[in-house]
């Protein structure tokens, strides 16, 4: 049904763009932001583009600490890196770089930092597990918190990344599972749920008695996560990882999506992210909105390129595999343009039951997207927003925030030693983003120029 009704709005895609007017990422609202904030940001996009920095990142770290002493090092970790990408470390902290973001019109999308470290016998024990659900319970009251109203709000959103609640090495192994003869009934979204809702035990055949047992276990905190967020109105956003994981991690949403993203529940508690730089997405992202739709779940999807690019293809290399990305950077694109006219169409006949987030850096994706919204009738402040990371990509953000739209940053928050490995690891993924951020820069250093200029020759007159 889905299908044909998309197939009929894609024939009236043609509809006149009089009155749609083009946002300008011409770093005009920059004037919003503090001259202070303008010269950290230069200078830390300016030294995130330089890959040895990048590359040698948690060395450097080390180094310098031993150098400059813990309490030196850490305030010019603050002044720079962390204070440009990171909201802070307590939750009064993180209140004022949101009352911050709320003045430009921008909304937080709150994320735990955690870095799974399988060689670790700490990082990896079922203890370290309850731990990080204790702090996604956290970050779910401080995301409610964050927002100033007593009545229920459906525009709450928060990261949550799976392998922070369960192991990599169990979703590859469950991963492999999927493949085999028979799983589809053994390892069921249903089946899933039910355990999940009951709490008995769920065997499977294909896992060990411990791998069970942590299964189990990872069920159990999935849907403590789940069921406190949607008591608190506060919808999950799913992180994608790599091409190993990412069928174990889709099964677990698609059970978690049977019990929280009913129509009864109030639309989607669980979005799915989808990585628009591989191959199989588009036809991915169409199988499962239209699985959605049979089912009379709501849908959410966060739509991203991807992060992982040269490593997927590193290791589809050393394994012998066929490399699942895209050819190139114009392929990957078409693959974003392809699957976000997909999900706007959906949008577009599904309404509240279909929630998108256009999350990306790239000017041209979010042209295309604003556009098709005003083509298609999809109010501003809706079923879709758009996202990027704190502290990057702010000419675009304050843009289009400054227009009505809802825009949401990525904000991670917590200590140095929490933080610091995990934003060098964010940064080691998303190098292309950083590169590409020469245009922010020259838009920051028209500003500082013009301001700088500007007082100067006040100073003259």
């Amino acid at each position: 049904m889905m299908l044909r009704t998309c197939q009929v709005l894609y024939s009236q895609a043609g509809s006149p763009t009089r009155g749609w007017q083009p946002l300008s990422f011409d770093g005009g609202a920059f004037h919003l932001k503090g001259t202070g904030e303008l010269m950290r940001a230069l200078l830390v996009l300016r030294l995130c583009a330089w890959p040895p920095l990048v590359t040698h990142g948690l060395a450097l770290q080390a180094w310098s600490q031993r150098l400059l002493g813990s309490r030196l090092s850490g305030a010019l970790l603050r002044a720079s890196i962390y204070g440009q990408f990171v909201a802070g470390e307590t939750a009064e902290e993180v209140r004022d770089c949101v009352q911050q973001l709320q003045t430009l019109s921008l909304r937080p999308l709150l994320a735990v930092p955690t870095e799974e470290e399988p060689d670790s016998t700490v990082k990896t024990g079922e203890s370290w597990y309850e731990g990080n659900l204790r702090a996604m319970l956290r970050c779910v009251e401080l995301s409610r918190s964050l927002l100033k109203t007593s009545a229920p709000t459906g525009n709450i959103l928060m990261q949550l990344k799976l392998t922070a609640l369960t192991s990599t090495w169990l979703c590859k192994v469950l991963t492999s599972c999927i493949g085999r003869p028979g799983a589809s009934s053994e390892l069921s979204p249903e089946r899933l749920a039910e355990a999940m809702d009951s709490g008995r035990d769920l065997q499977v055949s294909c896992l060990s008695t411990e791998q069970n047992r942590h299964l189990q276990a990872s069920l159990s905190r999935l849907q403590r996560v789940v069921q406190h967020a949607q008591a608190q109105h506060v919808r999950l956003l799913v992180d994608a990882e790599y091409t190993s994981l990412n069928p174990a991690l889709s099964l677990l949403v698609a059970a978690l999506a049977l019990r929280w993203n009913t129509s009864r529940e109030g639309g989607p508690w669980v979005w799915n992210t989808y990585q628009a730089y591989l191959k199989d997405t588009h036809e991915r992202l169409r199988q499962d909105a239209e699985a959605a739709d049979r089912a009379g779940l709501a849908f959410g999807v966060k739509l991203v390129r991807g992060a992982y690019l040269d490593m997927e293809r590193e290791m589809a290399r050393l394994q012998g595999t066929k490399d699942p990305t895209q050819p190139d950077y114009e392929a990957a694109n078409q693959s974003y343009r392809r699957c976000l006219e997909l999900m706007l169409t959906y949008v577009s006949h599904c309404g509240s039951m279909c929630h998108l987030m256009v999350a990306s850096h790239n000017e041209e994706s979010v042209h295309q997207a604003t556009k098709r919204m005003w083509e298609l009738g999809i109010p501003l402040d809706g079923p879709v927003s758009f996202g990027q990371l704190l502290g990057m990509c702010d000419h675009v953000s304050l843009a289009l925030g400054q227009a009505g739209y809802a825009v949401y940053k990525s904000i991670p928050y917590g200590s140095l030693e929490e933080v610091i490995p995990y934003l060098i690891r964010r940064a080691q993924e998303n190098q292309s983003v950083l590169h590409g951020a020469r245009r922010e820069w020259e838009l920051l250093s028209q500003e500082l120029r013009r301001r700088l200029l500007g007082r100067g020759l006040r100073a003259l007159c």
